[in-house]
């Protein structure tokens, strides 16, 4: 399995599409962590970007976020990426926690960034 959380500075990015990197955890069959892969945020806006095609053609089933707009969230899961909203903190502990099943998606999406404008184009966070 594969997991990807977007990152700053080893924190879960609370706004998806402006992180610094996506990091990528592989996860073995006994839910131990075998290693990780950065993947460099595209610049501008996550939602209009190809993000998620390059996360799903890595292997990534689940993100682990913070806040996205349903934008975001649509895109990913078109991709076949589960999206879990509301974590926060260390990246790594995010990651054990959610081996562990201690991590639930919080349904609740970005609104303060729900529509905002981008250099003329309008993207849901």
């Amino acid at each position: 399995m594969k997991v990807a959380v977007p990152a700053r500075q080893n924190q879960i990015d609370d706004h998806f599409g402006h992180c610094e990197v996506f990091k990528i955890y592989s996860i073995d069959d006994n839910n131990k962590i075998m290693g990780s892969e950065d993947v460099p945020s595209p610049d501008g806006c996550g939602c209009k970007s190809d993000i998620a095609t390059v996360l799903a053609q890595k292997g990534v089933t689940t993100m682990l976020a913070g806040n996205m707009g349903q934008g975001a969230v649509n895109v990913l899961t078109a991709q076949g990426i589960k999206v879990i909203r509301g974590c926060s903190g260390n990246i790594d502990q995010v990651v054990n926690s959610f081996i562990k099943g201690e991590i639930s998606d919080s349904g609740e999406g970005c609104k303060a960034h729900e529509s905002h404008s981008h250099d003329g184009h309008t993207c849901s966070h």
